[in-house]
């Protein structure tokens, strides 16, 4: 390999230990449930986070259950376990073994500053969210003055705490978690007798008095798959890249493994299901149809939401307590965004003053709260996907070139992975663009993080027999745990 010097950033990293290394349990796979199990997430879970008519219900439950199951795992197989195996073999974060795919002068950028980037998308997303049910509780509605005061004072606060008290939301933070969980239960326990009622016809009847445009992509069942697939993917892509900052804290494949079964595949099928059966049965219930019906005002996202459904559900006693333990669940995720971001700018930015670069993206969050931006999930987790779909897919490309371990640092920028991200990253946001600007495209692309993240596979793999892959350099610090390991292990 050649001897040429690596950047700070890349020579001072130092891998972390395999005697340092603990449980799955309570290392990837909590992680990642607190993800899965965050609101924001699973409330759009039958709705796909679109206003498309009858959503993923469209073809019924068992299809809605099936598209959400293949949707997991292609998270899990696609965008975590490559990621979680590298971080486990070389005990190094995302932004060095980045530096593989994307070179060690792309690296400061590409997925390090990118993902600090999009952490305050993130803050945006929950701020907006946790700014609406704080809203309800309050007597308040959506996109008044009280919701987005509500939401701003969010964001800062939680920027705030990133950046300052980060240590005493991890005290609790683990806790967490049960919160949501006792929602969805209690949620089941009032809707779940009444499932055998749940008549779709009623549910796609009263989605089109709404005005809204049926699901994508002609096929209905087609669409569903595709519908779920954006959706789910295009949440969990970020998630997936930071499989290498979990996985660095396992002792084996087994352990990246079973972290990502657990935390990842179940977690996601468990609450996507939850939400799933939460509505039907609320559909079920008959007392309650002309008031759920009576809420799609404006929207479909509406009729097929559980959390806009707690009211009707639970009743006015227990609504307020529900939502505020909804919002004390999402305060830690909104914390921790500004901390990942903020680890990622002092490592990309280093003589930038932390407060300045992360005071200007809580700005833009807020912004973003304020335009109603950061209302529209689907589009959101649409842009989301789209980036880190190709870094995930060119990740694993490079990762078996290797012989399924880590190739090292590469110097300057790294054009297969730079180009095979462009790719990726157009391909999976045409779709979105064309809707913003109303222009027609000649063709149609299904599930566009999905499709990003297998552009970013097969381009890596084209540019790199091609020999566009810039030199290895020499790490010294390197380990390299369970090299002969793959990613079928």
């Amino acid at each position: 390999m050649s001897k040429q010097n690596l950047p700070d950033y890349v020579a001072s990293a130092t891998p972390n230990p395999v005697a340092n290394r603990v449980g799955w349990l309570t290392t990837t796979a909590a992680s990642y449930a607190g993800i899965m199990l965050w609101f924001v997430f699973w409330q759009a879970v039958p709705n796909g986070g679109s206003d498309l008519s009858g959503g993923t219900l469209a073809c019924g439950l068992p299809l809605a259950i099936l598209s959400l199951v293949l949707a997991a795992f292609i998270c899990y197989s696609c965008y975590y376990l490559v990621p979680g195996m590298l971080g486990m073999k070389t005990g190094l974060p995302l932004y060095i073994v980045g530096t593989s795919t994307y070179g060690v002068t792309g690296g400061f950028f590409m997925p390090g500053f990118l993902m600090g980037l999009l952490q305050f998308g993130w803050l945006a997303v929950n701020s907006y969210f946790v700014g609406l049910l704080l809203a309800a509780i309050f007597g308040g509605s959506p996109h008044e003055t009280l919701h987005f005061t509500l939401a701003v004072l969010w964001a800062i606060g939680a920027g705030w705490i990133g950046l300052n008290g980060i240590r005493y939301v991890g005290l609790f933070a683990s806790y967490i978690p049960v919160l949501p969980l006792f929602v969805l239960a209690f949620l089941l326990y009032k809707t779940l007798p009444h499932i055998n009622n749940f008549n779709l016809d009623l549910v796609i009847q009263a989605s089109q008095t709404t005005n809204n445009p049926p699901v994508l992509y002609g096929s209905q069942f087609l669409g569903v798959l595709t519908l779920m697939g954006a959706y789910v993917v295009g949440f969990f892509a970020t998630a997936g890249a930071a499989g290498c900052d979990f996985g660095m804290n396992n002792k084996d494949a087994k352990a990246v493994r079973w972290g990502g079964l657990v935390g990842v595949f179940g977690v996601t099928v468990l609450t996507g299901t939850c939400s799933l059966l939460i509505v039907c049965g609320a559909w079920g219930m008959p007392e309650f149809r002309e008031a759920i019906i009576g809420l799609a005002n404006k929207s479909n996202a509406t009729l097929l939401n559980p959390v806009d459904l707690i009211a009707l559900i639970a009743g006015e006693q227990w609504k307020n307590i529900l939502m505020f333990l909804l919002v004390i669940s999402a305060f830690p995720s909104a914390c921790f965004s500004t901390l990942i971001a903020s680890n990622s700018f002092k490592t990309t930015l280093p003589k930038v003053n932390p407060y300045l670069s992360c005071g200007l993206g809580v700005f833009a969050a807020c912004m973003l709260v304020l335009t109603t931006l950061a209302g529209r999930a689907g589009d959101v987790f649409t842009v989301i996907g789209a980036a880190f779909g190709p870094v995930c897919g060119s990740m694993m490309a490079d990762y078996i070139l290797a012989g399924y371990r880590w190739a090292g640092p590469r110097a300057g920028f790294n054009p297969a992975g730079w180009l095979a991200w462009l790719l990726g990253l157009a391909t999976g946001s045409i779709t979105l663009l064309a809707k913003m600007f109303g222009f027609t495209l000649p063709f149609v692309i299904p599930c566009p993080p999905v499709a990003a993240f297998l552009v970013g596979l097969c381009f890596y793999f084209l540019f790199a027999s091609l020999g566009l892959q810039s030199q290895v350099l020499n790490m010294p610090q390197r380990i390299d745990q369970n090299d002969s390991s793959t990613i079928s292990e």
